[in-house]
């Protein structure tokens, strides 16, 4: 496995790849649901490339970038492992130059003020800036993106399409501890008694994924308020404190609502266990 920091390197490098590139973009303090991704790209493609760039143009101004967790060492370990040809670790400099970036993206609100984009606004018009440029450097072949952050790979995979990037976009299932909860680095700032805690907003997703099953077997039009409703009642009441964020069932397709269940709806959630967010989300449909 190859480290390199500039754009220059990994280019060279990239001309030298023999048989399709598969590519995984992080922020780095990989867990194994980044894991996953690098094994399926080693497994999938001739070579893989992971970045590991805590990317400053997604971080809204209430949201400390500083104090984002930069584990290096312990992330090349994890690549290595995993089967990675190359890591890619620039610093803004070699990503924006020097100063304020002179282009910079706007995602349509239709799908950015949604969800997660409805509390971190312009969040995911720097996401869209960052994988740009960095399909645009690696010239991947394809590209992978955790089903955890489901509104992300919907809107990376509009990007790609719109821009006519010559890259497939695959989604890989979210990866989850034991107990259902989804692996993610924000699950180290939980305590004890909230780590004991989390696991049930996998169990109330499955509850809900159950309620749409039974509604499609009974044939029965459920208006989607109702489910939203329960289920926040049912959350609330397994974890008292717990503040919820969003709790939305929308299709998967556009992330558009639909007034019913219909056989693309997915659940999201959001919500903050003590001073940690967290985010989850399920296929519920047909």
């Amino acid at each position: 496995m190859q480290v390199v920091k500039s754009v220059s390197e990994l280019r060279a490098l990239r001309r030298e790849l023999k048989g399709s590139a598969g590519f995984v973009p992080t922020m780095g303090a990989l867990h194994e649901g980044h894991m996953e991704l690098i094994k399926r790209s080693a497994s999938e493609c001739g070579s893989t490339i992971v970045s590991i760039f805590v990317n400053p143009t997604q971080f809204g101004p209430n949201e400390d970038f500083a104090k984002y967790p930069r584990t290096l060492d312990d992330d090349l370990k994890k690549c290595e492992e995993a089967g990675a040809t190359i890591v890619f670790t620039p610093e803004k400099e070699e990503i924006y130059g020097k100063g304020t970036p002179f282009i910079t993206f706007k995602v349509s609100s239709d799908i950015a003020s949604i969800l997660c984009g409805k509390s971190r606004p312009g969040h995911f018009d720097g996401v869209v800036q960052v994988v740009s440029i960095l399909f645009n450097i690696v010239q991947p072949d394809i590209a992978f993106f955790g089903e955890k952050d489901f509104q992300q790979l919907a809107i990376i995979r509009k990007m790609a399409s719109d821009l006519h990037f010559p890259v497939k976009i695959k989604g890989i299932p979210t990866v989850r501890e034991k107990d259902g909860l989804a692996k993610s680095s924000r699950n180290r700032y939980l305590s004890p008694e909230e780590r004991s805690l989390a696991p049930n907003i996998y169990k109330v997703l499955e509850y809900i994924k159950q309620k749409a099953v039974s509604a499609r077997f009974d044939r029965l039009a459920v208006p989607i308020e109702f489910v939203e409703a329960e289920a926040v009642r049912k959350l609330e009441s397994l974890v008292p404190g717990i503040r919820i964020d969003y709790l939305e069932i929308r299709n998967s397709t556009d992330l558009s609502k639909s007034r019913f269940l219909v056989k693309d709806s997915h659940v999201f959630i959001a919500a903050y266990i003590g001073n940690t967010r967290l985010i989850d989300n399920m296929f519920i449909g047909g």
